[in-house]
């Protein structure tokens, strides 16, 4: 089943009035609260949402939807749109705009159309499998590393990391030249520029990783597991970005050393 302009239209239509929905509360009154699960909520993580399960609905009743705030609406196509308003609430409470929007359309499970939206310094990298992604419009692109010793990583923050998780992300961090800490999806639109060369963090759920992978591959980067396997809506949340591909390998036998 492939991507049609009518899905792309719609994802550009998504984050145009999530935007609308959240630009209005940053550094205001954002009405925060905290989740069963502890994790940060706000009235525009809600909004957003919102707003956009409400236009999706209109477009294409027949495509289920999962959201991180209101669950999941079955569907009948084999379409799943997957949403996360605020990847980053905690950046967004703090008022810093390296939050983003994700949008992402899976098809039988697989992760076919992507975005990320940072509605405060309007950047938008746009991806669909097989398509050059985009950023504002113009094509982008990943850098080449011929080794981790040349290579910028990325996590959102090492306290998100399991004790043998955060044994094995030590191992690369020792490895590469630089190591930089918070970001949430930003670091991964920053990937696709050529900005960071790569991302691994642990314990993502769908709505937070579905809308990375054709944003990344799009840009010539590649996105898997810490096994290597391709990201799914099976993919127990373990996720490597990497700028490029060739490094993957030796990004995973760094990671291989959880819990030695």
């Amino acid at each position: 089943m492939r991507i049609s302009p009518a899905d792309i239209d719609l994802a550009t239509a998504l984050a145009d009035v999530a935007g609308a929905a959240i630009r209005p509360y940053f550094r205001a009154e954002f009405g925060l609260e905290s989740k069963a699960d502890a994790s940060p909520v706000t009235l525009a993580d809600r909004a957003a949402e919102a707003a956009m399960r409400q236009l999706i609905e209109r477009t294409f009743p027949d495509d289920a939807i999962i959201g991180e705030e209101y669950g999941t609406k079955p569907g009948k196509s084999g379409r799943t749109w997957v949403l996360d308003p605020i990847d980053g609430t905690r950046a967004f409470i703090s008022g810093r705009p390296i939050f983003g929007t994700l949008i992402a359309l899976m098809v039988e499970g697989w992760p076919m159309l992507g975005v990320i939206d940072q509605p405060i310094l309007r950047e938008r990298w746009s991806g669909v499998i097989g398509q050059p992604t985009l950023f504002n419009g113009a094509h982008a692109r990943t850098r080449l590393v011929k080794a981790l010793d040349e290579a910028l990583l990325a996590t959102t923050s090492p306290a998100l990391f399991d004790d043998d998780q955060l044994h094995a992300f030590e191992h690369l961090d020792a490895q590469v030249r630089s190591t930089v800490l918070g970001g949430d999806c930003y670091n991964y639109g920053c990937l696709a520029s050529g900005h960071i060369d790569v991302v691994v963090e642990a314990g993502l759920k769908i709505h937070d990783f579905a809308a990375l992978v054709p944003v990344v591959e799009g840009a010539g980067g590649r996105m898997c597991d810490w096994a290597g396997d391709p990201l799914t809506s099976d993919s127990i949340g373990e996720v490597i970005a990497a700028g490029e591909p060739a490094r993957v390998d030796d990004i995973i036998e760094a990671l291989a050393c959880r819990g030695h």
